[in-house]
């Protein structure tokens, strides 16, 4: 049996610190699209120099580089569109140098499992913990220039991590290559441009404490009318004082509305985002702030009265109920979800099952056990090799979305989530919940077991169930089994002492093969029977070694 690796323990997940709003900017005129599509490209364009600027510096970046990058662009737009700018840049290369980092690592995994599968016979079998040699001379022979491959990548790789050399693309590089296969994406070249061109814009402002309506830059009022400070270059389209523009159309917030109006009615401090969503020609506005972070509850609260065991899988959520004791109450319960489709539906499904999980949970008054999942180096195919659909099939779990949505939608409705370790979480749980949970009117999934073993570890409990004592008359006459030893009991690892007389009408006490190692015996784990017993208020209220 291989060394199991260590597990951490449960924790608490925090609430989130922002909230983002958004809606439909509406009643627009053509000279309003005409200056927000000015002032987007012109503020594009100083965006794209100022992060051209800031990946040349590398390094030797610093205070006064910044004030400088500052000072240049607010000579072409204003102090406040010059500090929105450079800090969007700062956080546009600080993202990628994380992506960098992953992606080494990603490279570096695969460089060693190829070399590993090189190093075997052809044809050598795997272990549940590591691969096995290729399957033909052929395959061998494509992973040795695959190698090659990934190791040149990963020099190149290593060389700009070093010089703190980085690439982005402003738009986005996908879109970017698209631009090579119009006929593959069914587009035309003009309305590629469109999406290129939309997606460079910037029109986005931080907000200010202390300052009117929480925003000098972009400010909407509780009314909902929107204004903004236009760029020097572009100050002759104003039609209000200051040089500010006035949009004909109105906004108004139906989600967080009243939040989001008292905050601008107290001068605190707003962020605004304008963009145009060029599928469906319609323009939105998205509005941001900083919310204090949530008070955590003592994870031995989150566990009383029990919890809801989630599993996530690629289709759907299984929940079980469990009881402070780590037992499953009442039946499974499956919220499922659709991802096939655009973006904006995957969304949609993700959402509406979490609603779902999240309400059932507040009936009960109980927290929530996830899985602290993260696929990002889990599903290369020199990790799974030929098992593509089942690389196709983690690819598609909406970890990360869900996992932010989760924490926020349980933050609003006071629901407490706990994550913990996943490993081994569906193997034990088939192995020891599965049987037991299933009837002839239930029949318990391998992922509604799961569910199970998620739960109890979240409570603190260990994932194998304790067996029923044998009947009457046979090895220890019923009980041993249930009623286990404290885990500060010494010796509890220990064989048995002898007891004097007889235990069978054929052999005499202390005679047999296995009288005195119990852990010969088929019991996993090892017995927990000794001389000290110990019995708890419930028969699974405590640990078992």
């Amino acid at each position: 049996m291989g060394v199991l690796r260590e597990l951490s323990a449960p924790f608490v997940v925090p609430g989130p610190s922002g909230v983002a709003i958004r809606t439909r900017l509406k009643g627009l005129t053509v000279g309003d699209e005409e200056v927000l599509r000015l002032v987007g490209a012109h503020l594009g364009t100083l965006a794209s120099r100022d992060l051209k600027r800031r990946c040349a510096e590398r390094l030797e970046h610093s205070a006064d580089t910044w004030a400088e990058r500052k000072r240049v662009l607010t000579v072409e737009s204003s102090s406040r569109w010059a500090g929105s700018i450079t800090k969007a840049t700062h956080d546009q290369w600080a993202l990628s140098r994380r992506a960098q980092s992953a992606h080494i690592q990603v490279l570096e995994a695969g460089v060693r499992t190829i070399a590993h599968r090189l190093s075997l016979p052809v044809g050598a079998k795997g272990t549940k913990r590591s691969p096995g040699g290729y399957r033909t001379r052929q395959e061998w022979f494509a992973k040795t220039r695959r190698l090659h491959l990934l190791r040149d990548r990963l020099v190149a790789e290593r060389a700009d991590r070093e010089a703190a050399h980085v690439r982005v693309v402003r738009g986005g590089k996908r879109l970017a290559r698209t631009r090579h296969h119009l006929e593959q994406a069914r587009l035309t070249e003009a309305e590629w441009r469109q999406l290129w061109e939309a997606g460079r814009w910037f029109l986005q402002a931080d907000g200010e404490s202390g300052k009117r309506l929480g925003n000098e830059t972009i400010r909407v009022t509780p009314d909902g009318e929107v204004s903004m400070k236009l760029p020097a270059p572009l100050a002759h389209l104003a039609n209000a004082t200051h040089g500010r523009y006035v949009l004909t159309g109105t906004v108004a917030f139906h989600h967080r509305g009243q939040e989001w109006a008292d905050r601008v009615s107290a001068n605190r401090a707003v962020a605004y985002r304008i963009h145009l969503d060029v599928a469906r020609y319609r323009w939105y506005i998205t509005v941001s702030w900083t919310i204090p972070p949530v008070q955590t509850v003592p994870l031995a609260h989150a566990r009383a009265g029990g919890l809801v065991g989630v599993d996530t899988n690629a289709d759907h959520l299984a929940a079980w109920r469990l009881d402070e004791y780590g037992n499953p109450v009442g039946d499974p319960r499956r919220f499922s979800f659709d991802l096939n489709g655009p973006a904006t539906y995957r969304d949609a499904q993700v959402r509406h099952a979490l609603v779902r999980l999240l309400h059932w949970a507040k009936r009960h008054g109980l927290s929530v056990a996830i899985e602290d999942l993260d696929f990002q180096a889990e599903k290369t195919r020199e990790k799974h090799g030929r098992r593509k659909r089942f690389r196709q099939l983690i690819s598609g779990m909406p970890v990360s979305r869900l996992r932010a949505r989760l924490a926020s939608m349980a933050a609003e409705l006071g629901i407490t989530i706990v994550a913990i370790d996943p490993a081994y979480t569906s193997k034990w749980g088939a192995q020891h919940w599965r049987k037991p949970l299933t009837s002839k009117k239930r029949k318990t999934t391998r992922h509604d077991a799961a569910a199970v073993a998620i739960g109890r570890r979240a409570l603190g409990h260990p994932i194998r169930r304790r067996t029923a004592p044998p009947p009457h008359d046979q090895s220890d006459c019923a009980g041993h089994r249930t009623v286990q030893a404290a885990s500060g009991t010494p010796g509890r690892e220990e064989t048995r002492p002898r007891i004097p007389g007889p235990r069978t009408r054929s052999v005499g006490a202390g005679y047999g093969a296995k009288a005195g190692d119990q852990g010969a015996q088929h019991r996993p784990g090892h017995a927990a029977e000794h001389e000290s017993w110990h019995q708890g208020l419930s028969p699974l209220s405590h640990e078992e070694r």
